[in-house]
């Protein structure tokens, strides 16, 4: 009887830990985010005829001193063309707080990037992100962002229709 409980009970914990993730690759950062550094993903090919949502995974310490962050990412098609999107998150609360999951001072933010994306080109999409990040009043870039410990891109085949 102990045997079939247990065998029910992983059938039922590897069912839920089902995952809809097709890509997830993070990069680790040297303590901060050079203003030229770019962190470069190739995709693996993806079928044609299903949705996917794409997200950027930003992981951030407490010696990160901005509630924001502003990235240009650029999605590479296989023919050459390219789609870039600069874009601005917030990492903090209004009290101060981090947002996102994690214990302790490191904090992982998973960031909406785009929803319900077809890959119809056959060949190696590329996609690359870059930090935009500006201090207040200041034309110059921040050259290093401290405090961004990891960037990662995941793609997740979208539920929906």
């Amino acid at each position: 009887m102990n045997k079939v409980l247990m065998l029910f009970l992983s059938v039922v914990l590897l069912a839920s830990c089902e995952s809809n993730i097709v890509f997830s690759e993070t990069r680790a950062m040297d303590g901060y985010w050079g203003q030229d550094e770019v962190v470069d993903f190739k995709l693996p090919q993806l079928d044609s005829l299903k949705n996917y949502n794409l997200f950027v995974n930003i992981r951030n310490s407490n010696e990160y001193k901005y509630n924001n962050i502003f990235l240009i990412v650029s999605i590479n098609f296989p023919y050459g063309k390219t789609v870039t999107d600069t874009l601005e998150y917030r990492m903090a609360n209004p009290d101060g707080s981090w947002m996102g999951q994690g214990v302790g001072s490191i904090k992982e933010n998973k960031l909406w990037y785009k929803e319900n994306v077809r890959f119809f080109e056959n060949g190696i999409y590329n996609v690359t992100i870059e930090q935009a990040m500006r201090n207040n009043g200041a034309v110059e870039g921040v050259l290093k962002l401290e405090g961004i410990t990891d960037v990662g891109l995941s793609i997740e085949e979208s539920t929906n229709l």
